[in-house]
Parts: structure tokens; C-alpha cells; sequence
């Protein structure tokens, strides 16, 4: 039964990695999701079923468009595999549930933030406010699903318990990213370099306002500790990658939401594990 379920929680993911593909392409254009139907993005045309299965079509199509033999983007083929891989870890981590149904809302809000910042450096306030606010409903109604007030146990906790985690974590993390964009911009206005000051300056400052809306809806889900210990994840991978692209690429601004995004989802996988395996070494 376990391999059943989890053959149809690739396949499902990898489905609604197809729908959230439509998400990152229109969202930061503004552009509805229902209407018109899938299109290329290049000469239009309607593409009919046989042109939108998961996986198949773009591989037998050798990524291209049937009509126009336009290259399509590798970053469709991409969502919908991580899109499949993510519903089949939750699945067997979480089980059948209202746990699973949360999570894979939550995962999926993580993937169109990240590949929208990764495509335009932007993360759409149509993801982030809605999810914020289900978040902390979700966490009022389940309040199970803030593990950081049951100590990692299975005590029960009230309602008002699981609101007031993740109200904790969504102003923690959406007011650190504030502050952390404000001395950043101050600091660079008084030591940084003329260039560095322009592109901060063209790119609308340090820290974008996307990424302290994005921090805040991952701490309404995931409470007050996960929420740092996603910070200290995303501070992590966000400057070795930024170190990285500095000596390859010479480029000093790198987009932060998959970072966060990155450290939220290894948060709630492993967030436990960690934070235990932390506390254990600093208690001897």
C-alpha cells in the first residue's frame, strides 16, 4: 500500500508541479492562471493535452515547442520533478492526513516563491499574503502543527497556544529581515563602494521587501524556532552561494528567497533533528 500511495504522490506532484509552472509564469506578470489556457510562450499557441504531460511531453519534445521548435525552459521539467520528489518526501514523512494536506500547500507556496525570485527577482505578494494568513488560521484550528510549543513531544497545546506561535514566528522573521535591511543599507551607504551603492540602489535596497513578507509566512507556519533556525540555513547557503557567484560571475546581489526557502523546507524536514542534535552538544 506504502508504494501504491507513494507512486501517486509523485504522480500528483508532478501535476500540480505543471499548475505551479503556470503560477511562476504569470503571477509576476499579473496575468490570470484559469485564462487562456496553456500557451507557448513564444509563438502562443494552444497546446493541447499530449503537449502538458508531467515529465513525457517535455522529453519526447526534447524541450521544444511542438509549432514553433522554440527552445521551452528546463526550469518546467524542473519544478514538476521537485515538485513530485517534495510530495513523495512529505507523504513518507507525514502520512495521510491534514498534517500532509498543510505541508504540501506550504511546499508548493515555497517553490513559486523561489523560481519567481530566481526568474524576476521578485516574490509575488498573491503567494506570500494568503499563505501568511492560512498559516496562522491553520495553526489556530491544528495547533499541532507548531511543533516548537510541544518541545518536540506530542503534549497538546490550545488554539490560542498555536496562534500566538505562529504570530511569534511571523514578526520574528519578518522583522529581523527589516532590521537586518536597514543596517545593511546603512552600513553600505557609509563603507560601501560607489558601484555597490548604485546596485543596491537599482535593485530597491538589501534586503527586498518580498523576502521580509516570505521569512514572515515560513514563521507563521513553522513557529518561532524553526523559523530561526531557517534564518541561520538560509544565512548559511545564501552566503556560500553568494561567495560563489562573487568570484565567478563578479555579481554582489543574489536573489535571498530560495535561501529562505531552501532552510524553511530543510526546517520542517529535519528542523527537529537539528535543533535536538544542537541543544545535545552545547549541554555536553
Amino acid at each position: 500500500m506504502t508504494f501504491f500511495l507513494g507512486a501517486v504522490s509523485l504522480m500528483f506532484g508532478s501535476i500540480v508541479g505543471s499548475f505551479l509552472n503556470v503560477c511562476i509564469y504569470r503571477f509576476p506578470r499579473e496575468e490570470s492562471i484559469v485564462l487562456p489556457g496553456s500557451h507557448c510562450p513564444h509563438c502562443q499557441k494552444m497546446l493541447s493535452w499530449y503537449d502538458n504531460i508531467p515529465f513525457l511531453s517535455y522529453i519526447f519534445l526534447k524541450g521544444k515547442c511542438r509549432y514553433c521548435h522554440q527552445r521551452i525552459s528546463f526550469r518546467y521539467f524542473l519544478v514538476e520533478l521537485l515538485t513530485a520528489l517534495f510530495f513523495l518526501t512529505l507523504f513518507l514523512k507525514f502520512g495521510l492526513g491534514w498534517e500532509l494536506i498543510i505541508y504540501l500547500f506550504f511546499i508548493s507556496s515555497l517553490i513559486i516563491a523561489t523560481f519567481t525570485d530566481f526568474d524576476h527577482l521578485i516574490i509575488p505578494d498573491v503567494v506570500t499574503y494568503p499563505t501568511l494568513i492560512l498559516g496562522l488560521i491553520l495553526s489556530t484550528v491544528y495547533p499541532s502543527m507548531q511543533r516548537s510549543i510541544f518541545h518536540w513531544s506530542t503534549i497538546s497545546a490550545s488554539s490560542k497556544e498555536g496562534f500566538l506561535s505562529s504570530l511569534v514566528g511571523a514578526l520574528l522573521g519578518g522583522l529581523f529581515l527589516y532590521a537586518i535591511g536597514i543596517f545593511g543599507e546603512m552600513a553600505i551607504n557609509l563603507f560601501g563602494k560607489k558601484e555597490l551603492k548604485k546596485e543596491v540602489s537599482n535593485k530597491g535596497g538589501v534586503m527586498g521587501g518580498g523576502d521580509i513578507k516570505l521569512l514572515a509566512m515560513i514563521g507563521a507556519f513553522l513557529g518561532w524556532q524553526l523559523v530561526a533556525l531557517t534564518i541561520f540555513l538560509s544565512a548559511l547557503s545564501g552566503s556560500i552561494a553568494g561567495i560563489i557567484l562573487k568570484f565567478k560571475k563578479g555579481e554582489s546581489y543574489i536573489p535571498y528567497g530560495p535561501y529562505l526557502a531552501l532552510g524553511a523546507v530543510i526546517s520542517l524536514l529535519e528542523g527537529e533533528k537539528l535543533i535536538n542534535w544542537y541543544l545535545h552538544r552545547i549541554g555536553g
